[in-house]
């Protein structure tokens, strides 16, 4: 059985990032994966430090709520970030996330262990933005999730980003929950694609 790994990064709970997501996994269930949801706001998660022990040991030198995450990243077949845009780019709570796979560079390029080489392990990335549409709405946010997945070996496959929320809830918008849907019943199927609603 395939393992999810769904992280939910927004501190407001129910609303429009944790509801694309929500979208997403409902036609995922359809398949019966094992989806281990993650929500980052309910984790005691230190910031990195840069203090390099990682570099010296391959471990975190905190153990905190992240071993939740080190686990499912070491394990997951699928990896979801759902963030939501803060000020162009993901928002803090997502970006801690982020720092701390600092881990998995050091692992691979310090210590030169091959951590998840040749796996096939797929990464997805959700976002909703506030403002209206326009075409580089999220570019900020796409370098950072680029160097998320290729720390941890994730082949990134999926973006999926809606700008309008705060004049069109996601919650009200039936289009994007039965795309979403159907992303997720199909998801081994799925090539890479880019979709900005």
């Amino acid at each position: 059985m395939k393992k999810v790994l769904a992280i939910m990064g927004s501190p407001r709970r129910n609303k429009n990032t944790e509801k694309l997501l929500d979208f997403l996994l409902d036609g995922i269930k359809e398949l019966n994966y094992d989806i281990n949801k993650i929500i980052v706001k309910e984790l005691d998660i230190h910031s990195c430090t840069g203090c390099d022990h990682c570099g010296r040991t391959s471990e975190c030198v905190f153990k905190d709520g992240m071993d939740l995450l080190y686990e499912g990243f070491d394990t997951s077949d699928i990896v979801i970030f759902a963030a939501p845009l803060y000020f162009n780019s993901i928002n803090g709570l997502s970006k801690n996330i982020v720092d701390r796979c600092q881990k998995y560079w050091s692992i691979k390029y310090t210590i030169g262990d091959n951590y998840m080489r040749g796996k096939d392990r797929k990464g997805i990335f959700l976002s909703v933005g506030g403002a209206p549409y326009t075409h580089n709405h999220f570019s900020g946010t796409l370098p950072v999730m680029d160097f998320f997945f290729r720390a941890i070996n994730c082949d990134y496959k999926v973006n999926y980003l809606v700008s309008n929320t705060d004049k069109n809830p996601i919650v009200d918008n039936v289009n994007i929950k039965n795309e979403l849907f159907q992303i997720g019943k199909n998801i081994d199927n799925n090539e890479s694609f880019y979709l900005h609603r």
